[in-house]
């Protein structure tokens, strides 16, 4: 949780709790949770729980064919959609904002925000006190729309990294992205519960290199341990699935088990992991 004075501007926010983490030598606790799971107040009582410990808070927007998330976000996504409206979105980012000093990312596929209108979404998001978005099935053809849209609202535009991608296309991709770039820790779905591959540490000081940009890793990290060594080299942690299950597992109170799944990650990328503590 960052305690500091946060700069004026939503995007600022993001920027903030980077350079805060990084003069503190670790990375930013980045978590994500879909939007409405389990319910809509269990989500925001989970969701300000979760700001309570993280430094940036990734809000999902359900979409009924989540192709690059794995069973775990699948069967939340699913779940969150009953009832779900764009405005569930933005109102439980206003809440965020006005309460707490997390920077607010949001996790969105691109037809959603086709369907609701890019510049209509982009300002929507500003005004409730987003930082900016990660739309990882954006199609080429959407770029500049969305480009243009992300810059009149004043929003950073995160991308994710492809695997292997060649020095140039980083490069290009480098100049897409504001804020951050997102590297996965592992290959695959999210919530893959392999190990983290021995090369990400090389990984993620080749995509600062060739886009000059701060680099979160996420998409994989499934224990406290692996956030722990994460912090070592990446400048944010992402979180969703392993949350997430702590929530499933706890159906009678999800905001309780998310707190305290957050509590954990916490501790583990600001000291170690709790065994270790």
């Amino acid at each position: 949780m960052i305690t500091s004075t946060v700069p004026s501007g939503p995007a600022a926010r993001l920027d903030h709790v980077l350079a805060t983490s990084r003069a503190q030598q670790r990375a930013a606790l980045g978590l994500y949770l879909p939007v409405n799971y389990p319910t809509r107040s269990a989500s925001r009582e989970a969701l300000h729980a979760m700001a309570a410990h993280a430094d940036l808070v990734e809000l999902g927007v359900p979409h009924h064919r989540p192709h690059l998330d794995g069973p775990v976000i699948q069967q939340a996504v699913a779940q969150a959609l009953t009832g779900f409206q764009m405005r569930d979105l933005f109102a439980s980012a206003a809440e965020l904002a006005a309460h707490s000093t997390a920077a607010l990312l949001v996790m969105s596929y691109w037809e959603p925000i086709r369907a609701y209108g890019a510049t209509a979404f982009a300002h929507m998001l500003a005004d409730s006190g987003g930082a900016g978005a990660l739309i990882p099935d954006l199609p080429p053809a959407a770029v500049p729309q969305w480009r243009a849209a992300a810059e009149a609202a004043g929003l950073h535009t995160v991308n994710l990294a492809p695997p292997h991608a060649s020095r140039a296309r980083l490069a290009d991709l480098g100049s897409s992205t504001t804020g951050m770039l997102y590297a996965p820790a592992t290959p695959g779905l999210t919530g893959n519960r392999g190990p983290l591959s021995p090369y990400l540490p090389r990984q993620v000081r080749r995509l600062r290199e060739c886009t000059g940009l701060p680099v979160a890793v996420g998409i994989g990290l499934s224990t406290p341990d692996q956030a722990s060594r994460v912090s070592l080299f990446a400048d944010a942690a992402v979180v969703g699935s392993a949350v997430i299950r702590r929530m499933q597992a706890s159906p009678t109170a999800p905001a309780a088990a998310a707190a305290a799944a957050a509590c954990d990650f916490a501790q583990a990328v600001r000291h170690g992991p709790p065994h270790a503590a």
